[in-house]
C-alpha cells in the first residue's frame, strides 16, 4: 500500500489556500472554491483541505481544530520554524528534540488545525 492523499478540514476555504499555499509553500495542484476543497502537492501524498459548512451536524464540526497527527519532513526544523515564524505561522512552542532522536515542532493552521515540522535525525528512524 501507499498513502496517497490526507485531509484537513476548515471553516474558511479562500483562507486556508492563502495559509497552506503562501505561508506553507505547497502547490496547488486542484481546487474550486466554490465546492469548497483545494488539493496541494505535499511531496509524496497530497493534501487535500476540506471546508466544513456552518450549519453542518456536529460530528462534521469535530473535525475542524484539532491535532491532524500529520507531519512535514523538513531538512532543518530550527530553519523552517524561523522562516515560518516570519512569514505569521504560529506555533504552540519552540523545535523540540525528541526520545526518537528527531526534532519536532507544532504548529497552528487558521482554523486552528495542528500539523508538525519534523526533522528525523541521524539514524532516520522513529
Amino acid at each position: 500500500m501507499n498513502l496517497n492523499t490526507a485531509r484537513v478540514f476548515v471553516r474558511d476555504i479562500a483562507r486556508a489556500r492563502e495559509f497552506y499555499g503562501q505561508k506553507l509553500g505547497l502547490r496547488v495542484s486542484a481546487e474550486n472554491l466554490a465546492h469548497g476543497y483545494c488539493v496541494f502537492n505535499a511531496g509524496n501524498c497530497e493534501l487535500v483541505v476540506e471546508s466544513v459548512a456552518p450549519d453542518a451536524p456536529p460530528q462534521d464540526q469535530a473535525l475542524v481544530g484539532r491535532f491532524t497527527g500529520l507531519s512535514f519532513l523538513v531538512p532543518s526544523v530550527h530553519v523552517a520554524h524561523q522562516d515560518l515564524v516570519a512569514k505569521g505561522v504560529l506555533f504552540s512552542g519552540p523545535p523540540e528534540r525528541q526520545f526518537w532522536g528527531g526534532t519536532l515542532a507544532t504548529l497552528r493552521d487558521p482554523d486552528g488545525n495542528q500539523l508538525q515540522i519534523v526533522h528525523r535525525g541521524a539514524g532516520g528512524t522513529r
